[in-house]
């Protein structure tokens, strides 16, 4: 990861969340555990390689915690730490604006899932 390198809080904010994916992954970890798999099909457009980086880096920054059980196939799960779940207000503020920015550009409709659930509670 890049360093902050004018201190400003802001900078190191967008350092931890930036980029196309890391805020809409914390989005559907605030439901609650997740398996990679199921990650990944709720983001199809993600490819592996950046799903496994980004999650990697939101570990690293202590938002999330990657549980690996001793089972055949090995199941792997992510979970929000308390850290990560602090940001609720933050991703629902985003969701709110992109529901009014949806809503002014295709005239309205709920935001759903790739996985069909209507995420806009």
């Amino acid at each position: 990861m890049r360093d902050n390198v004018s201190g400003c809080a802001v900078e190191e904010a967008m350092r931890l969340l930036g980029g196309r994916w890391r805020i809409v992954l914390l989005s559907y970890l605030m439901a609650g555990p997740k398996r990679f798999s199921e990650i990944r099909r709720a983001v199809p457009n993600i490819s592996q390689r950046m799903l496994t980086l980004d999650l990697r880096a939101l570990e690293e920054a202590g938002l999330l915690t990657r549980t690996v059980y001793a089972e055949v196939p090995v199941k792997v799960e992510y979970r929000l730490t308390d850290e990560g779940l602090r940001l609720r207000e933050l991703v629902e503020m985003l969701r709110a604006i992109g529901l009014r920015l949806c809503g002014q550009a295709d005239g309205g409709g709920a935001f759903l899932a790739p996985d069909g659930d209507d995420h806009s509670q």
